[in-house]
């Protein structure tokens, strides 16, 4: 063998070996610091629970209005340390009950006893009374049929019980 060649592979052994002293010590390091502030949330069977909708991709409507959690549900049970399985409620009943818990999150109930400022606040519904008589205060819209060769008017109503309604030309009062 030649000198330069084991000199070649000294060096490479030298190297071979900080490398995984390196990273021997990362994984210690990472360990100590990920174990001081990791804390495992503890999830009883019967408490309830909101589950992450982030991998719900058959929720109707649009993305941006979907909920962050769907629930609450109850636990029914743990499948090992780390998964939790709930009980849907019909709305959902086509999902897998299982789930991780980086996707659960404990349901808080919120209490106005607790919070004195938070309180059912009545919803008002205004009565609206119909006169009976239809008077026109705008014109809203305007179209032409082609077929016809008809043009035809949207009236709105000065009565809010009355609803926009189109008219032909010939039709209006």
């Amino acid at each position: 063998m030649y000198s330069t060649a084991s000199s070649f592979k000294g060096m490479l052994d030298k190297v071979n070996k900080h490398a995984v002293n390196f990273i021997e010590d990362s994984f210690a390091y990472a360990k100590d610091k990920g174990g001081k502030s990791h804390a495992t949330p503890e999830f009883k069977v019967g408490a309830f629970v909101l589950v992450s909708t982030t991998n719900f991709n058959n929720i109707k409507g649009f993305k941006k209005l979907k909920d962050s959690f769907a629930g609450p549900f109850l636990i029914n049970a743990h499948h090992g340390e780390n998964d939790v399985e709930v009980d849907f409620s019909e709305k959902l009943h086509n999902k897998h009950p299982t789930f991780p818990l980086s996707l659960i999150k404990l349901y808080k109930s919120s209490d106005s006893e607790k919070i004195a400022l938070r309180n059912e606040v009545p919803h008002y519904i205004p009565s609206v009374e119909s006169s009976g008589t239809k008077k026109i205060t705008k014109v809203v819209k305007e179209r032409k049929l082609q077929t016809k060769k008809v043009r035809e008017y949207l009236f709105r109503y000065s009565d809010p019980t009355c609803e926009d309604e189109w008219m032909a030309e010939d039709d209006i009062p």
